[in-house]
This record gives C-alpha cells, sequence and structure tokens, in this order.
C-alpha cells in the first residue's frame, strides 16, 4: 500500500532518519518559498534544486556531493531573503547530516 501512495517503507536505519529528516526540510523550504510573495531572480534556480533534492529523496540514499552542490546553489538563490533563512537552515542541517562527501 505504501508504494501506491509513493511512500517507501520505513526500515528503522539511520540512513532512513537522515533522508527523511531532508526530506521534511526539503518540504518545508518549498512550502516558504512557494508562500513568499516577492519575486527575485534566482527563484526558479531554488524552485528546480529543491524539486532535485526532493527527488533524490524517494530514490534511496542520496549522492553526499550531489546533496551538497544543490545545497550551494539554493543558498546562492535565496541567501539574501531573510524570511527564508531558517528553512534554509534547516535544509543545511539535514543535508550535514549525511557527512563529508568522500576524500579523491
Amino acid at each position: 500500500m505504501l508504494r501506491s501512495l509513493g511512500q517507501r517503507p520505513e526500515t528503522g536505519g539511520d540512513e532512513d532518519l537522515k533522508v527523511a529528516e531532508l526530506r521534511a526540510a526539503v518540504s518545508r523550504l518549498r512550502r516558504e518559498l512557494a508562500a513568499h510573495p516577492a519575486e527575485f531572480p534566482d527563484r526558479a534556480i531554488a524552485e528546480d534544486e529543491l524539486a532535485t533534492l526532493a527527488a533524490m529523496t524517494t530514490d534511496g540514499t542520496p549522492e553526499i556531493p550531489r546533496l551538497r552542490r544543490s545545497l550551494l546553489l539554493i543558498a546562492g538563490a535565496i541567501g539574501s531573503v531573510s524570511a527564508l533563512t531558517r528553512g534554509l537552515s534547516d535544509v543545511r542541517s539535514a543535508v550535514d547530516l549525511f557527512g563529508e562527501p568522500p576524500r579523491r
């Protein structure tokens, strides 16, 4: 039944908790951005990258470098919009749960 609703079954692992936290933070920021009345030049970039992050949370374990790239683009796009600072901070905290990308 969960799959028919587009949800994944919970297995209780740490990875699932990190993904759930990221999913919730991204969802909150997407709602805040949608409700924000002012237009700004890079709004579309923020919306696209938030959609990308949301998609990564449904496809299993997200790739850390891709998470960090999206976070950087989102921060650059909405960083000066003070009304979205809390939501952006929550997304950053959720991305940080995944740790640093592996060194090459």
